[in-house]
């Protein structure tokens, strides 16, 4: 009988010790911006503090326009001139918005008319692909496909996962880039419109603000040039 239990009390020490807890592996909201004034029109409403601040350059501003119940944010439009307007909406650099090697999510809701495509118009960016590392969501070219970028500069390559749709129509659309382990994956209106692998080593860690509609105040800014909801980051445990 004591040589039961003793196999019966190891084996619950055993499980005891294995355990995963409940939250292992859930995804973490980072950082949401709905841009309703109820919640102050550029503030973090995930509760983690990543207010944003409005930066511009030759007169360029965000405005408030209606959304549904509530409010989204219009970014300039479309410029031919030499000089033109740029904005960004970025927030302070912030270790928890770097996923490393777990993984991530991030999106927005998306609305560009065809007649306001350019070469490059980025979405949600932190990092820069030429410095260190980065993850972006961005929308190029005439025909208006947006794409997921993930940049590890230690391993060559920029990893890419291009939609097979536009999303430049006129109409909004919810788009989401998605890490889960080796896959990349693009998402337009909840469907799988995209999809690439990426190294399993591969690491997203800067300094960087994360920044919203550019990426930055300056020429050549790859200036976003619709209107904007519902920007989130998820990263896993």
């Amino acid at each position: 009988m004591r040589s039961c239990l003793s196999a019966v009390t190891l084996v619950l020490a055993t499980l005891v010790v294995t355990a995963v807890p409940a939250h292992a592996n859930e995804p973490l909201l980072i950082a949401h911006y709905s841009f309703n004034a109820r919640a102050g029109a550029l503030a973090d409403e995930s509760g983690n503090g990543h207010t944003l601040r409005m930066l511009s350059f030759q007169g360029g501003r965000v405005r408030t326009v209606a959304h549904g119940l509530g409010a989204a944010v219009a970014f300039p439009g479309k410029c031919i001139r030499l000089v033109c307007p740029h904005v960004v909406l970025q927030s302070g650099t912030s270790a928890d918005l770097n996923p490393g090697t777990r993984d991530i999510a991030f999106g927005a809701d998306v609305l560009l008319p065809p007649g306001q495509t350019s070469p490059g118009q980025n979405i949600v960016q932190k990092g820069y692909s030429t410095l260190s590392s980065q993850y972006k969501l961005q929308i190029d070219g005439a025909a208006g496909h947006p794409s997921c970028v993930l940049v590890d500069v230690r391993q060559p390559g920029i990893r890419i996962a291009r939609s097979m749709v536009t999303t430049a129509d006129g109409r909004w659309h919810r788009v989401r880039c998605q890490r889960s382990g080796t896959s990349l994956t693009i998402y337009v209106d909840n469907v799988v419109r995209g999809r690439t692998t990426v190294p399993a080593g591969l690491t997203v860690f800067n300094d960087q603000p994360l920044r919203i509609g550019s990426k930055g105040a300056y020429r050549d800014n790859d200036q976003f040039n619709g209107v904007l909801d519902n920007v989130w980051v998820r990263i896993t445990r």
